[in-house]
């Protein structure tokens, strides 16, 4: 690999379960995908391929099989099977999961294997090294919950990865500093390095987003996200009981997203009657989104213990749109924007009904929020902080 050119480098990029084939027909286009608001990790790839003049084989688990092959591209949706199964029938499914990409891999004659996290086991691929595929884990999640205790499951797949952070990958792509000292923690600390990176905006989807009308009535929560109980859905719905029960109907949700416990979220709350001022509006393509930014007035993230996250970019376009935004330190967005969050402790429901109390009745505490927003914002917009840079950054001491 050390005498190898830019030209024959062949990267095999297992993307996760995203549309990557729908986001390159928009990238060949010159265009970002629209159903995302930030620049997608695929798009990123795509650019750095294009620089670096690299041939790419993207395997993706969206649930729509479809393969493509274009220029340097080949691109496939490849759908795991059994994805919700849980227990004995999970590992399993991660281990043929690993085992099929460590095939396409050496069929493809890949010397790079980029890998984002929750595609397979990760000691799984620390064969790939000893067959001639230098690899690259790419972390966007923790790689445990960080307030809950392993469990022995959780702590056997941490020692097997020990040797995979330690010595058996090139380096490290790491979502958070949260996953960084994780990563550390499970390698004994001394990980293969680590490169940081944050989630990547274009400043066009945020300007014309107008600042928050604060004489206007209701005061607008808003919530991004995938409708699952571990995200705090149902934490909004007691805080939206709470404010009904105290005359507080000035204060309105939106429930922006998608998931399993979407019906069930709306029809509680039909039954708890405050389906008028807490209204599910599925999930939002980007223009949408900016419809709905616009109309808040702060952004609210409860995700609970019991979810594993690795930054939270809903955070981050919060910020960017201006909204202070209600959160716990469950979320490792929190230490890059703390001067523009009210931080609540993880799972306290009360407490994030009286922070949003605090944010509507007092202005002058809003205001502080909103515009600690505008300091911390150039950080999303900065593409020597993104993950193709710190990808790119990677490659290139191994071209």
């Amino acid at each position: 690999m050390a005498n190898s050119s830019s030209k024959s480098l062949r990267i095999l990029y297992a993307a996760g379960p995203g549309n990557v084939i729908g986001t390159y027909k928009y990238w060949v286009n010159g265009q970002d995908d629209p159903s995302q608001v930030c620049v997608t990790y695929s798009g990123q790839f795509y650019d750095m391929c294009r620089t670096l003049n690299a041939e790419a084989y993207i395997i993706s688990s969206f649930r729509q099989k479809e393969f493509l092959r274009d220029g340097q591209f080949t691109i496939e949706h490849r759908p795991v099977k059994f994805k919700n199964a849980s227990g004995i029938l999970y590992h399993l499914n991660q281990l043929w999961y690993g085992i099929g990409l460590i095939f396409s891999a050496l069929m493809w004659k890949a010397n790079v294997a980029v890998v984002n996290e929750g595609t397979t086991h990760w000691f799984i691929l620390s064969i790939l090294p000893y067959l001639g595929v230098k690899v690259i884990p790419s972390l966007h999640c923790t790689l445990w919950r960080k307030y809950i205790p392993l469990t022995s499951t959780e702590k056997l797949i941490s020692r097997l990865n020990r040797h995979f952070f330690a010595r058996g990958c090139t380096a490290i792509l790491a979502a958070s500093t949260d996953i960084s000292k994780q990563v550390q923690e499970c390698a004994g600390s001394q990980s293969r390095p680590i490169f940081e990176f944050l989630p990547l905006y274009r400043r066009s989807v945020f300007d014309g987003i107008a600042s928050p009308n604060e004489q206007h009535l209701p005061f607008i929560v808003l919530f991004i996200g995938r409708i699952e109980p571990c995200k705090g859905v149902f934490d909004l719905l007691k805080i939206a009981q709470r404010f009904l029960s105290e005359g507080r109907q000035d204060i309105k949700f939106e429930i922006c997203g998608k998931g399993s416990a979407l019906e069930a979220l709306r029809f509680a709350a039909k039954q708890s009657k405050v389906d008028s001022f807490f209204v599910c509006q599925g999930y939002c393509h980007q223009p949408k989104m900016r419809e709905m930014l616009g109309r808040a007035h702060v952004v609210i993230v409860p995700t609970t213990t019991a979810f594993i996250e690795g930054f939270c970019q809903v955070v981050a376009e919060g910020i960017l749109a201006a909204r202070p935004v209600v959160t716990s330190s469950v979320i490792p967005a929190l230490s890059y924007v703390s001067n523009a969050v009210v931080e609540v402790q993880p799972d306290d429901v009360e407490g994030y009904g009286d922070a949003l109390l605090k944010l509507c009745s007092d202005r002058k505490f809003y205001e502080q929020k909103r515009q600690a927003c505008l300091q911390v914002q150039e950080q999303f917009y900065d593409i020597s902080k993104s993950w193709g840079t710190a990808l790119k950054s990677v490659l290139k001491t191994v071209i």
